[in-house]
């Protein structure tokens, strides 16, 4: 079980995509582990072949805690591509003209993904077909032989984006999701869908019964058990680590304003040749300037941990996300300091989108050296955070805003913003963190050379 994150001491394994025998690769997903945060994507650490599956669905288990097994694979053929246990037909009976049975997985018989596709457009069981191939595999003239002609293939609908939080209500209240009208981006369903739902649904029942006593079945209908909310449980997880933040980590604060028209300037020359979907925005380059800075600066970009600073080899950028209905998440970006801005561009829009849709993998949740809060968007024009242990910095930048500023001894009306820095006494003092903004605001005046 990853720690995936400070405030993280166990998490409860929801489903296995991998089953005993198939081979994996470093960073194939493995299995969803429900946090007090989000549902998480974990990924296969190495190569090997899964050996055991030591922690079954619905388990919750501490950090650290061995998931599951794997071997090397000892140059064996690769598995079958792994599938879904729930995707898998059951075993029903083997025709009698069957030879004895070749290399299964879960009862279904060996077939290439080509030949498992066919059979799945064409409505075939595969455990009821009997495979030619080599050692009793099915082949794409076994599928042929059954069905020739392939039925009308239906057009294929879009997958509905839907929330974990969501999917969630909707099986406890017994709520069908292809019902509901998503209010989310996009169209995604969200929590707040499916409780609304459920409400309109129990009040449609209400006429039918006010005039008969209400039966057990009737009173379970109507008035389900409260369904335990992720919002409750990450504000419970923020209120410890921000807790333990606050009593273990001895704060200082420093804040700056800088002067931002040649950033801006930059921006909208360079945005002029970019089409819509690839522009960048004034927080790519206060993220790539912090990173740059923190790399550049000792005492910032690393972990308080045995009773000295350890600093990072690389920038490992969190980014402070807003989470839909409360609460927040802190996706990373590694390497933040090797990348140009428009890859650092893309990886902070695919982090914040795959946060509001829940879809994070493990590995964007652990590892962050130095954290950056953004709370522009909101119009907020400064903000003071807590440090998020072990790291020892946290950067916060405000809104762009146009403010009287005199440059050469002349007044004038110029875009500023307010940044701030919240750092770990015990790794820093006040002048190092001032260097470090000074830092930031130097950079800012050169965009090109970001």
């Amino acid at each position: 079980m990853p720690s995936l994150g400070a405030d993280m001491e166990a998490g409860t394994v929801l489903e296995w995509r991998v089953r005993s025998g198939d081979e994996v690769r470093r960073g194939d997903i493995m299995a969803v582990v429900d946090t007090e945060k989000s549902e998480i994507e974990v990924e296969s650490f190495s190569d090997g072949v899964v050996k055991d599956i030591v922690v079954q669905p619905g388990n919750k288990v501490a950090v650290g805690t061995v998931l599951a097994t794997l071997s090397e694979s000892n140059g064996r053929p690769a598995a079958e591509p792994t599938i879904p246990a729930a995707a898998v037909t059951p075993p029903g009976d083997v025709p009698a003209s069957a030879a004895a049975p070749g290399p299964q997985i879960d009862g279904v018989p060996s077939a290439s993904p080509v030949v498992r596709h066919l059979a799945a457009e064409r409505g075939l069981d595969l455990t009821k077909i009997h495979g030619t191939g080599n050692r009793g595999t099915i082949t794409r003239s076994d599928i042929e032989h059954v069905a020739p002609t392939p039925p009308v293939k239906q057009p294929r609908l879009a997958r509905r984006r839907v929330s974990p939080l969501a999917r969630r209500l909707a099986a406890a209240a017994g709520v069908d999701l292809d019902t509901i009208t998503g209010t989310g981006l996009h169209g995604a369903v969200r929590g707040d869908d499916v409780r609304r739902a459920q409400a309109d649904a129990d009040r449609a029942r209400l006429p039918a019964a006010k005039h008969a006593p209400p039966t057990t079945a009737q009173a379970i209908t109507t008035n389900p058990i409260p369904v335990a909310d992720h919002r409750d449980s990450m504000r419970r997880a923020i209120a410890r680590l921000m807790t333990k933040a606050n009593a273990q980590i001895p704060h200082y604060y420093l804040t700056t304003t800088f002067d931002m028209t040649a950033a801006i300037d930059w921006l909208h020359r360079q945005n002029e040749a970019l089409p819509v979907s690839g522009r960048l925005i004034p927080a790519v380059l206060l993220l790539r300037a912090t990173a740059l800075a923190a790399q550049d600066i000792d005492g910032i970009n690393g972990e308080w941990r045995d009773e000295h600073f350890q600093r990072a080899s690389s920038v490992n950028l969190g980014v402070v996300t807003s989470v839909r209905g409360g609460g927040l998440m802190v996706p990373i970006i590694p390497n933040a300091e090797t990348l140009a801005l428009p890859e650092l561009m893309a990886k902070l829009r695919g982090a914040v989108e795959r946060v509001r849709f829940g879809r994070l993998l493990a590995s964007e949740l652990a590892g962050a050296t130095i954290t950056v809060t953004n709370l522009g968007e909101h119009g907020v024009e400064s903000v003071y955070g807590v440090v998020f242990p072990p790291q020892v910095a946290l950067v916060g930048f405000g809104a762009v805003v146009e403010r009287p500023w005199a440059v050469d001894g002349l007044l004038g009306v110029r875009p500023v913003v307010t940044a701030t820095l919240a750092a770990d006494h015990r790794a820093s003092d006040g002048a190092v963190g001032a260097r470090f903004l000074a830092r930031i605001g130097r950079l800012m005046q050169k965009p090109g050379e970001l």
